[in-house]
């Protein structure tokens, strides 16, 4: 009489119900998980074309404030093209005003402005942006910060447009 192997006790498979899952049906089903995420991956990258598409988003004009509330090289929070959605503007020198998204395009940090370097950062990853144009310096985020079109009207400072 035979005696049963050691590692039958170990690992106890009923033979009778080893058919469930055959080699054959989970090929299938890998083939199928990855032609889906294709397909997903296919459909998210169609969406990010349609948005680049549009080069800038016009929106009902708000204004921001006025030029003498800013000193040089200040920064203010302001809320557009929709309330909640935060902007940053900032004061470069005497005439020169720049004003972008404060959302960071890796996962959407606030960022803040640096006078002393004339960057903006984003403290949650290390990520820093250009304060002249908003274009990514170092870390990974992947796209530049959307820019908001200003318009000067007398004393004060309208927000006109938003180019992402």
């Amino acid at each position: 009489m035979a005696e049963t192997p050691a590692w039958k006790d170990d690992f106890p498979i009923s033979w009778a119900d080893d058919h469930y899952v055959t080699r054959r049906e989970f090929t299938k089903s890998l083939v199928l998980v990855s032609c889906a995420a294709f397909c997903a991956n296919g459909a998210l990258v169609a969406m990010g074309a349609l948005e680049k598409g549009r080069e800038a988003e016009k929106v009902e004009p708000r204004r921001i404030g006025s030029i003498r509330d800013l000193p040089v090289g200040g920064s203010k929070v302001f809320e557009f093209p929709r309330p909640g959605e935060p902007c940053l503007l900032l004061r470069l020198d005497a005439e020169r005003f720049v004003a972008f998204g404060q959302k960071c395009t890796h996962l959407g940090c606030p960022v803040l402005y640096r006078k002393e370097t004339r960057k903006l950062h984003c403290p949650c990853h290390e990520g820093y942006f250009n304060a002249e144009d908003g274009k990514v310096l170092a870390g990974p985020p992947p796209r530049p910060l959307p820019r908001i079109e200003l318009e000067q009207k007398g004393d004060e400072l309208w927000a006109i447009a938003i180019q992402r």
